[in-house]
């Protein structure tokens, strides 16, 4: 748990002040004029929030949490760390199911029984945690939890540049990380195309991800082909479906691993792109290359 804050509070500071905002009253007027105008939201019902400084809106989409001056809009799980984390947003939503369900019953179609009888931030206080994308409404729904996210992602994937394995292009333009696992699929159907992706002026730098985790043979391969005498050879053939020959050195693989879990990595190939955005998947080397020139 202590990790997860962490990272947690590392969002928070690229939040800014999103939970620092003045105590003043929230315009429910305004909030409600701009979520119908600027979002096309039908808003239900704006009540007051467990945190302070948010709002809870009720709309025709789902709930959400909106700071009082009406900028920021968060598509959040508000946890209670006081009260053994208590998921405030699920109690929220479970009154509204029920009122919801409830409304339709008459028009429902009923099988009766006989016998009728279950990216965080944190609040000022830190009494509740966020699970949360934040939006800024002001500046056309900008991602604010994505901009904190590539920033800490470039720092992360530059950290680890020296102990990648790296397919450097000959005219380099742009480089790219890439989180990897020798036995996946698609990582695999990837590095088939590095060639085409070195021709196109990518540099690729691999990141060992294991999927099985730390304790795995996956892991132990993977540390083998970071120690090999030859890494991009034995990358290579290991992607190639060939076994592994067992070697070891001081290695960073479990740091790679643990990165890409702390930047949200959960499957493999995750692309990070020089603007520390995220490609979650696979993409062929036509279309990324054609993305990486169209984001410069």
């Amino acid at each position: 748990m202590k990790a997860v804050k962490k990272v947690l509070l590392a969002s928070v500071v690229a939040a800014g002040s999103l939970l620092g905002l003045s105590a003043q009253a929230a315009d429910e007027a305004a909030i409600r004029d701009k979520l119908t105008s600027m979002l096309g939201l039908d808003v239900e019902t704006i009540a007051d929030s467990p945190v302070s400084g948010l709002v809870q809106v009720s709309t025709n989409r789902g709930l959400f949490y909106v700071s009082e001056n009406g900028q920021y809009l968060l598509q959040a799980r508000v946890f209670n760390i006081d009260e053994e984390m208590r998921n405030e947003t699920e109690l929220a939503l479970s009154g509204l199911r029920k009122e919801g369900v409830k409304e339709m019953e008459s028009s429902s179609i009923t099988f009766k029984a006989k016998n009728e009888k279950h990216e965080f931030y944190v609040s000022e206080n830190g009494q509740y945690l966020l699970q949360a994308r934040v939006f800024n409404i002001d500046e056309e729904m900008r991602n604010e939890t994505e901009l904190a996210l590539s920033g800490l992602r470039k720092e992360g994937v530059a950290s680890m540049e020296s102990s990648s394995i790296t397919f450097k292009a000959k005219n380099e333009k742009h480089e790219i990380s890439v989180f990897t696992d020798i036995t996946c699929g698609y990582c695999r159907k990837f590095h088939n195309e590095i060639d085409e992706l070195n021709d196109a002026g990518i540099t690729v730098h691999y990141l060992a991800f294991p999927r099985s985790g730390l304790n795995s043979e996956n892991y132990n391969d993977m540390v083998s082909v970071w120690c090999a005498k030859d890494p991009q050879k034995a990358l290579t053939k290991a992607k190639a479906g060939n076994d592994v020959a067992s070697a070891s050195c001081k290695n960073k693989v479990a740091e790679q691993y643990m990165l890409g879990q702390k930047l949200g990595v959960n499957g493999t190939p995750n692309i990070v792109l020089p603007d520390g955005s995220l490609i979650p998947g696979y993409q062929p080397a036509a279309l990324l290359a054609k993305a990486l020139e169209e984001a410069e």
